[in-house]
Order: C-alpha cells, then sequence, then structure tokens
C-alpha cells in the first residue's frame, strides 16, 4: 500500500511539473535570475525575510532597524514588476498545492467529523 501511495505521489510530481501554475512560476523566476539588480534584490529580500523568521521562532524580537529595513526592501520589491510578478505566480501555485493538500487530507478531516 505504502508503495502504491509513494508511486501515486510520484506521478502526481510529474503532473505538478507540467501544471500551468509551475511552468508560469518557472518561467517568472527565470526572468529574474536575466536581470542581476532584480535577482539581488530578490535574494537579498528572501534573506532578510528568513532572519526575520528565524528570530521570531526563537522567541527574539527582531531589531527596529532590522524590521525597518525589511518594510523598505518589502517596499522596493512592491515596485520591482518581475518580483511582483513571481509573487503573483508563487501565490497561484500555492493555491493548487493547497487545493491538492485539502482533497488528500479530506479523509482525516472525514474520520474526525463522524
Amino acid at each position: 500500500m505504502a508503495d502504491t501511495l509513494t508511486n501515486k505521489a510520484t506521478e502526481l510530481q510529474a503532473e505538478f511539473k507540467k501544471s500551468t501554475q509551475f511552468q508560469e512560476l518557472k518561467t517568472a523566476f527565470e526572468s529574474i535570475k536575466a536581470e542581476p539588480e532584480t535577482y539581488k534584490l530578490f535574494t537579498e529580500f528572501q534573506k532578510l525575510q528568513l532572519s526575520l523568521q528565524q528570530q521570531q521562532m526563537q522567541g527574539q524580537q527582531p531589531a527596529d532597524t532590522d524590521i525597518q529595513k525589511a518594510q523598505d526592501m518589502a517596499n522596493e520589491v512592491k515596485q520591482n514588476q518581475a518580483i511582483e510578478n513571481l509573487m503573483t505566480k508563487e501565490k497561484a501555485l500555492n493555491d493548487l498545492l493547497n487545493d491538492v493538500n485539502r482533497i488528500v487530507t479530506q479523509p482525516i478531516i472525514d474520520l474526525y467529523r463522524d
């Protein structure tokens, strides 16, 4: 049974890679990578977000300067059309993943409802 589920998951992965949402995200990311300044902004923003999240997970309050830097960088990111497009594509992909997760986990929800 586990082998069957693993095989189905592998098939789902292959279908996922073919999905419009994944292909559009891939194209958007490739566009960002093709623009060095945009890619630098994107990666710096990701690093800063990760750092702030790690601090919060450890129960630490980020420094005011880090929070201000994140806000400034977020404003800069929002004004960058290529990054904004990537974020839109990420949301569409996450929506698809949430739908798949909801479908797969529905039996668990049903189990606890009875």
